[in-house]
């Protein structure tokens, strides 16, 4: 996807400014576009993502903040997963590993095809403000090895009990399905509440993705922001990082800055 082709002159939204503030979600227009302009420092972004906000733009345009109404999420605890790929799950064709090769998830994001979209949303300006978030230790890749080669992965934001799906990509069959089967089970280990997937596809909606309303979206996420943010690179533990199937009470580790 890509966000439509809007120009500052017909943007009915809020024209930010250096302050540090973003207008209510509740203005947004009935696309769920809420914003134009500001930038992408950690701490906008931060500010963001706790209001249920997150940039989406083409290159070529200003940043464009949005609010989508509806919004599709997935409780860690819904997650569904097909007998076919549980059977490759348990295979173990792949080895799943946690922030070990972040930018090169994020830019194999940016330059994967797909399918109706012309160009990526992911420009270089987002690449490194991602990145910086991530060595901040609130940005987290999950990557699928195969035969030492990066074959997929997804990246995200992690704030609370709260983790906002960013992008995914594969190169092999199934190799961003099983680290998202992976990352979400391990989520609920953490009793993550949420996982935040912006807008409908029938991709996610086959994970058990549910579309909400923005205010009942807002106010769950206003519930699992209240517990503390575990920052950091996180770890897996280790017989997950062979591609070794494990129960939902996996043990993971973490290290803290």
């Amino acid at each position: 996807m890509s966000p439509k082709s809007l120009t500052p002159e017909t943007m009915p939204v809020y024209q930010l400014t250096d302050k540090l503030v973003f207008p209510p979600p509740e203005h947004a227009d009935p696309d769920g576009l809420l914003a134009v302009g500001g930038d992408l420092s950690v701490q906008r972004l931060l500010l963001a993502y706790r209001m249920g906000l997150f940039p989406w733009y083409d290159k070529d345009m200003p940043i464009l903040w949005w609010s989508p109404d509806p919004r599709l999420m997935l409780k860690p605890k819904d997650l569904c997963v097909s007998k076919r790929l549980e059977r490759t799950i348990k295979q173990g064709p792949f080895k799943i590993t946690l922030d070990q090769a972040f930018e090169d998830v994020i830019r194999a994001c940016a330059q994967i095809k797909r399918p109706h979209q012309n160009g990526t949303w992911i420009v270089d300006e987002m690449v490194d403000a991602y990145c910086c978030l991530h060595r901040e230790g609130y940005a987290h890749s999950v990557e699928s090895w195969q035969d030492g080669e990066l074959v997929g992965g997804l990246y995200g934001v992690a704030l609370g009990r709260a983790f906002f799906g960013e992008s995914m990509f594969t190169r092999v069959s199934d190799a961003s399905k099983v680290a998202f089967v992976h990352l979400t089970r391990f989520l609920e280990s953490w009793n993550f509440s949420l996982i935040d997937c912006q807008v409908t596809t029938r991709h996610l909606s086959s994970f058990g993705a549910r579309e909400l309303s923005r205010a009942e979206f807002l106010k769950l996420l206003k519930a699992a922001l209240r517990y503390k943010t575990r920052r950091g690179k996180w770890e897996f533990a280790k017989e997950e990082e062979r591609g070794q199937k494990t129960d939902k009470k996996t043990k993971i580790k973490e290290n803290r800055q």
